[in-house]
């Protein structure tokens, strides 16, 4: 995925929920790319880079990309992309939904978001 692949998905979520204030995000060249980085400050949006060898200052997404990977890239073969979009998209919904979380005191994160956060994204997207 290229930094256009990117802002053709970060475009619409922009559109439905509003811009915020920075954008963390990892030295990947989706996110370093000048394309990336110009229409974050285009459109107000402060991009904020981690400094390289350093995924403690992005902690939560690196927990959940090494969690991701763990439960289910490492776990299954996909023959097709729509295959792994699927895979992925159920085990979001068990990962939000149903699964216990420790730093949320053994409950899953969708009812402290739908209490504290408005919803990002729906339950047919994995959300």
């Amino acid at each position: 995925m290229g930094a256009d692949e990117v802002l053709e998905a970060l475009y619409p979520l922009l559109l439905r929920h509003d811009s915020p204030e920075y954008i963390r995000s990892d030295n990947g060249p989706e996110f370093a790319a000048e394309a990336m980085q110009g229409w974050l400050r285009r459109v107000g949006i402060k991009p904020i880079r981690i400094y390289p060898g350093s995924p403690w200052e992005n902690g939560y997404n690196e927990r959940f990309n090494g969690t991701l990977r763990r439960e289910v890239l490492n776990a299954e073969w996909f023959t097709t992309t729509k295959q792994a979009q699927i895979v992925i998209n159920h085990w979001l919904r068990q990962y939000n939904h149903t699964r216990p979380h420790q730093a949320l005191n053994m409950r899953p994160p969708v009812p402290e978001t739908i209490l504290e956060k408005p919803l990002i994204s729906g339950p047919d997207t994995g959300g």
